[in-house]
């Protein structure tokens, strides 16, 4: 047996490794341009925190005063007895994680059978979720203002936005939990099926604990959409189910803008996302990461 050896023009034509100092010179352009980029967004927020923190002649003066006096008088203004915050929050909260879990309660079981046992012309199913998402939300503003106050007479309900923001969030949820369930092992699900379990007992103690990832991940960006979605919650509601966006919206006034509460309010209305983020950040990350190498 012969060994075959390489021309040393050849070798020659080989492009060396990196040196030391080239690596090190290279994280450290991508250590600094990631700090660029998280000063980007993090600063308007700093900004708007400060801005909270000052009184509202302050508030107002441009260019801004960075060393002005800090106080918390906005905080008490806004969960004081004349324009109090608590109601709208709670309304927020309501509509939020009832609808997140009704969502996940229909999107599952929907999602396992596009995924585990699918149908046919399932890809046809899929977009005809898709396609729910590609109508404008204020094209049907009309039709289902009209349907609340005269059909089924329910004018400034929760129970009015909670159905809306599951039907708006279920597509999304669907199609994200369909390709999080085609990562489950069918051999365990054949296994289980074989033992006897019914097919709930299966989605509750085998499907969810492995796609727990996926699921956590589903819910909090559901949760993100309802927490933040204003248009509708705008038109439907005017004081029993208002919530927090509409309320800090109505800091906006054609005369003047009450900047430093408008601030305080955009930071409070900011709190339980950024809490259900932190609270799911390592399943959030295992969910929105399933799926990427096969």
């Amino acid at each position: 047996m012969t060994s075959a050896t390489m021309d040393p023009q050849v070798l020659d034509d080989v492009p060396s490794a990196k040196s030391p100092s080239a690596r090190r010179y290279g994280k450290a352009v991508i250590a600094v341009s990631a700090w660029v980029i998280g000063l980007v967004f993090i600063v308007p927020i700093l900004y708007m925190i400060l801005t909270s923190l000052h009184t509202p002649p302050k508030a107002q003066t441009y260019p801004p005063s960075w060393t002005a006096p800090l106080t918390g008088q906005n905080y008490s203004d806004l969960f004081g007895e004349t324009n109090n915050i608590r109601p709208a929050l709670l309304n927020s909260l309501q509509a939020s994680v009832v609808s997140t879990v009704l969502v996940l309660v229909l999107a599952i079981p929907a999602a396992y059978a596009l995924a585990i046992r699918p149908v046919r012309k399932w890809t046809d199913v899929m977009f005809f979720f898709l396609s729910t998402k590609m109508l404008p939300p204020v094209a049907g503003i009309l039709p289902i203002y009209l349907f609340t106050t005269k059909v089924v007479n329910l004018p400034d309900n929760i129970l009015v936005l909670i159905v809306l923001y599951t039907s708006m969030n279920l597509p999304i949820a669907v199609w994200m939990m369909r390709s999080f369930l085609a990562e489950v092992p069918p051999a365990i699900i054949e296994a289980a099926s074989m033992d006897g379990a019914s097919t709930l007992m299966i989605l509750r103690k085998i499907v969810a604990p492995i796609a727990m990832p996926g699921i956590a991940a589903t819910s909090l960006i559901c949760f993100i959409f309802s927490w933040n979605e204003q248009l509708f919650a705008k038109v439907l509601t005017s004081v029993n189910a208002q919530t927090a966006p509409v309320y800090v919206s109505t800091l906006i006034q054609t005369e003047h803008a009450y900047l430093a509460q408008l601030s305080a309010g955009a930071v409070m209305i900011s709190i339980p996302v950024l809490v259900a983020g932190f609270a799911a950040q390592d399943k959030l990350v295992q969910g929105l990461s399933l799926g990427a190498v096969k």
